[in-house]
């Protein structure tokens, strides 16, 4: 590809100087990823934490949860935030790549809106910062993890990142995932529309 034709990406801030020094007891609390992106424990959007959310501007809130955790996991102020509910099991097998475009969409509609995101599941900040900043898992992951040490994926999870920065065009994979139902079991991504 020549220059003319590459994509350009905007760079991932590389300031060591938003890094925390890490403590243990901030596992509890949010962080802030990017300006305007957060990453918290579940906790973090429980009804008791309402000031706390509203102290740091957020506006939209991704709920992760398991399917059969939908009647006691659900968005706590549906009048106050706006939500996007997935279903997504903390299981090796499970195809995550699949919600990416979806969560990608939602962030970038809240960030252009002058919001705050706020998740408890890293994977999306990972893969959001690999196709916006144009960067590899490791990078995305280190500079999460600068920010929120105590981060720890599922090796599925570690997998279909890495497949995704390594082996494919990232809106590729995507779309592949995106629009396909076919759900390979070892690596959790489409690979027959690739």
């Amino acid at each position: 590809m020549d220059e003319g034709n590459k994509l350009q990406f905007p760079s991932l801030p590389a300031s060591k100087e938003d890094q925390l020094d890490w403590s243990y007891p901030m596992r509890r609390e949010m962080q802030e990823i990017l300006p305007g992106l957060f990453l918290g424990p579940y906790s973090a959007a429980m009804k008791s934490k309402l000031s706390m959310l509203e102290k740091q501007g957020i506006t939209h809130i991704v709920c992760v949860r398991q399917d059969i955790e939908a009647n006691f996991i659900k968005p706590n102020f549906p009048l106050k935030f706006r939500y996007l509910v997935l279903d997504i099991a903390d299981n090796p097998v499970e195809n995550i790549i699949r919600h990416f475009p979806v969560t990608k969409e939602f962030i970038d509609g809240c960030l252009e809106s002058g919001g705050n995101y706020l998740t408890s599941f890293f994977p999306l900040i990972i893969a959001y910062l690999m196709e916006t900043f144009g960067v590899k898992y490791r990078d995305a992951f280190s500079h999460v993890q600068e920010r929120r040490f105590c981060i720890n994926p599922n090796v599925g999870f570690v997998h279909q990142l890495q497949y995704k920065s390594e082996k494919c065009d990232v809106s590729i994979l995507i779309r592949a995932a995106f629009h396909c139902n076919y759900n390979c079991k070892t690596l959790g991504v489409c690979l027959h529309q690739l």
